[in-house]
């Protein structure tokens, strides 16, 4: 799934591609990428002739502001937006076209069939499901070690899992905390409660050099992932352990583990990350 790098990625580039741009229709070619209790014909009709004023982020979810209503979209695993001339063909992956007024289009392709799609009246979209709950922005001026200590601190829960909530920190998925918990020297499963302020300055640190790296080099392209003109992220050449299980460790020449965390695979290194507490 893409996290907050990928999806940063994907904001910047539809602002550069469709930003500004008119509707002039929009074809819906698999109705459960809508999402309820807007039926696809009513969201097909809502669309027509709204400008794309601008493209925005919250978490790993895409906001879309209108002239009147914002359309909220999430990518899940392997969604992916591009924009098309009228000619170019529609391929069996494309669920959802939005044609313009100057005659391009861009087509919204899910293999997966996993992502959504939601219409809300400007305003209500951050108060209502699905952006309701969503924690801290890491990349945000708001997120002050301050904040991120009183938000995390004391809970009793593993420092991995924590990471990996959406309601407590945004964008996060299992490549960015795997690499940022390497570089702050935090073993996944610690309690979240036994980090000293060292730790967790470190980690709070570790967390935004990453995502600010990642987003600089265009998202890590692991598996599927292309920005919204077709290009490769290049974030998985800095790779530090994610996906590199039982190759030297950079920092100390170790070998790289996986371990499950909480449902997911976890790379780490047993020798910077120690299992007992500081």
């Amino acid at each position: 799934m893409p996290e907050l790098p990928e999806v940063e990625t994907v904001v910047r580039t539809l602002n550069q591609l469709v930003g500004g741009k008119r509707i002039q229709r929009v074809e819906v070619l698999l109705n459960r990428i809508i999402q309820r209790p807007v039926e696809p014909d009513q969201f097909a009709a809502a669309l027509e002739d709204q400008m794309i004023h601008r493209i925005e982020r919250r978490g790993k979810f895409i906001r879309f502001i209108l002239d009147d209503i914002v359309m909220v979209s999430h990518l899940r695993m392997e969604g992916r937006y591009g924009l098309f001339t009228a000619d170019e063909p529609i391929d069996k992956h494309t669920h959802v076209v939005f044609y313009f007024t100057d005659g391009s289009k861009l087509h919204y392709k899910d293999v997966r069939q996993f992502g959504t799609m939601h219409l809300f009246a400007i305003g209500d979209e951050l108060i209502m499901p699905p952006l309701h709950k969503l924690g801290l922005e890491p990349l945000d001026s708001a997120f002050t070690y301050e904040a991120f200590h009183a938000k995390i601190a004391h809970r009793s829960t593993k420092i991995k899992p924590l990471l990996l909530n959406q309601e407590y920190i945004v964008g996060l998925g299992n490549i960015y905390v795997d690499e940022s918990l390497f570089k702050a020297g935090i073993f996944a499963e610690r309690e979240t409660n036994t980090l000293n302020d060292l730790e967790l300055h470190k980690l709070y640190k570790s967390i935004v050099e990453t995502l600010k790296a990642a987003v600089e080099a265009g998202g890590s392209s692991v598996k599927s992932y292309v920005n919204g003109q077709g290009e490769m992220g290049m974030f998985q050449q800095q790779l530090l352990v994610y996906g590199r299980k039982g190759m030297p460790c950079e920092q100390c020449l170790g070998v790289i583990e996986k371990i499950v965390v909480g449902g997911r695979g976890t790379h780490y290194c047993p020798n910077c990350q120690p299992r007992g507490i500081s």
